[in-house]
């Protein structure tokens, strides 16, 4: 073979690889123009139905991963490459990959076990573990909580079965806990009259369940009452202040001591 059949041969090989490189990268841009394209649709449809946003996004992250895994197949099988061999590969790569992040695939099914068992909901306010706050999102391997503090936190979603799980907003009201300590002098009964009477004044308690005002125990200061409004979850810290504010207006404008523990000491002649 001579020096310019040899050349004229190399050319060509290599005009037909860089045809075949172009047309590859061709159709990786075009692909993921699809693969967008095709959740922009899959968006349009979730937002007319009235499908769970949790189930939306878990549902997206799978689509994207699927055709994103085709379209990797189909450029191979373009540039030639053997795509059941491929295949094969791909199912090796991911079994190593799934023996080495196992942990990673146990978060990815409680994330599959999240939306399906929906113990909790996007927005919704929740406690798990050491973790409280609302739900902003539920993905494939995490889930992320904007706390009251508005810190974002991203747990890993094998966390909420290894904890129990308190979800504020599943009912639709829930109970606001205080105290007030009288002092032994005050009639009970009174200030008991006067709490409910008080917070029947504040702004978003509940009329059904009414507002709890009861002795809850006694201490050597005197009866301490137990104050327990009900209202909506997203109301809880507005009817916790005004409640705290209640108890001290009441315990004010009645003009009650405050509270100090009483003895009775006993002295024995000798």
């Amino acid at each position: 073979m001579n020096l310019e059949a040899f050349w004229t041969n190399i050319s060509s090989d290599l005009v037909g690889v860089g045809l075949k490189i172009i047309g590859a990268i061709a159709l990786w841009i075009i692909g993921r123009w699809l693969i967008r394209f095709a959740i922009k649709l899959m968006n349009r449809w979730f937002k007319k139905t009235a499908i769970e946003p949790t189930l939306f996004v878990y549902a997206r992250g799978v689509l994207g991963a699927l055709l994103n895994i085709i379209l990797v197949v189909a450029i191979f099988g373009f540039l030639g490459v053997e795509t059941t061999s491929f295949a094969a590969l791909l199912a090796g790569v991911g079994l190593a990959i799934g023996t080495a992040w196992g942990g990673q695939l146990t978060h990815f099914a409680a994330g599959f076990f999240i939306v399906v068992l929906q113990p909790f909901q996007v927005g919704q306010f929740i406690s798990a573990g050491d973790i409280t706050g609302t739900v902003e999102e539920i993905g494939l391997f995490t889930t992320t909580i904007t706390r009251p503090d508005n810190v974002k936190t991203i747990v890993s979603n094998n966390t909420f079965f290894e904890n129990p799980i308190e979800n504020f907003s599943a009912n639709p009201y829930r109970r606001v806990e205080l105290v007030a300590q009288l002092d032994s002098s005050v009639d009970y009964k009174v200030a008991i009259d006067r709490l409910k009477a008080k917070l029947g004044q504040i702004e978003n308690i509940t009329t059904e369940p009414a507002p709890d005002v009861e002795v809850l125990e006694l201490n050597p200061m005197g009866p301490v009452l137990a104050v327990r409004p009900y209202c909506a979850q997203d109301d809880y810290w507005q009817v916790y202040f005004d409640t705290n504010q209640a108890i001290l207006d009441v315990c004010g404008s009645e003009g009650y001591p405050s509270p100090k523990q009483h003895y009775t000491i006993h002295q024995q002649a000798a």
